[in-house]
């Protein structure tokens, strides 16, 4: 009973405590901003954003939340569900990734390797210079299917409701006698 006790009494402690490291900036629930000027190493957060108008040596890294970069980040930025905006003259350094979400890219912006939207927009001017590959999958390729499956499964729900509240009236004699 004491060792459950002091385990939940760790875990609740551990949960409770922000997460810090050295240069590194990782939050959960609060945003991230890098001042003009100023540097950090990598930059995760979870239902957050972040706001990049310094230099980001290591990865961003975001889960339903959005990036903004005015500055540079040197190596990768990923989303998932959140919006990619780089301001102009801003640059990643290595890929530029967002699964189910928007890219927004300025004027003279440069990504170092691949830019990959899965099932989200792109909308980027012609003077976006990216090194390798560009890979665009629309959100219909995802949500269209998805959305004719919800479709036929809800149309089967009400047929069969309609077939058994048949079969109930069925016995029932119509008009109700008084």
């Amino acid at each position: 009973m004491i060792q459950r006790t002091m385990f939940f009494c760790l875990l609740a402690l551990v949960a409770a405590l922000p997460a810090h490291a050295t240069e590194d900036a990782v939050q959960f629930g609060s945003n991230i901003h890098v001042a003009s000027g100023s540097s950090v190493g990598d930059a995760v957060c979870f239902f957050c954003s972040v706001d990049a108008e310094g230099t980001v040596e290591g990865d961003i890294v975001v889960f339903f939340g959005n990036v903004h970069i005015a500055g540079r980040a040197h190596q990768d930025v990923v989303s998932f569900f959140g919006s990619v905006r780089a301001d102009d003259n801003a640059s990643i350094g290595q890929d530029l990734v967002s699964f189910f979400g928007s890219i927004r890219l300025g004027e003279n912006v440069s990504v170092g390797k691949d830019m990959v939207a899965l099932f989200g927009d792109v909308r980027t001017p012609s003077s976006v210079t990216v090194g390798n590959d560009r890979v665009v999958q629309p959100g219909w390729v995802f949500w269209g299917p998805l959305l004719i499956v919800m479709l036929a499964i809800l149309l089967v729900v009400r047929e069969y409701r309609s077939y058994h509240r048949r079969l109930l009236l069925r016995g029932y004699p119509f008009p109700p006698r008084l």
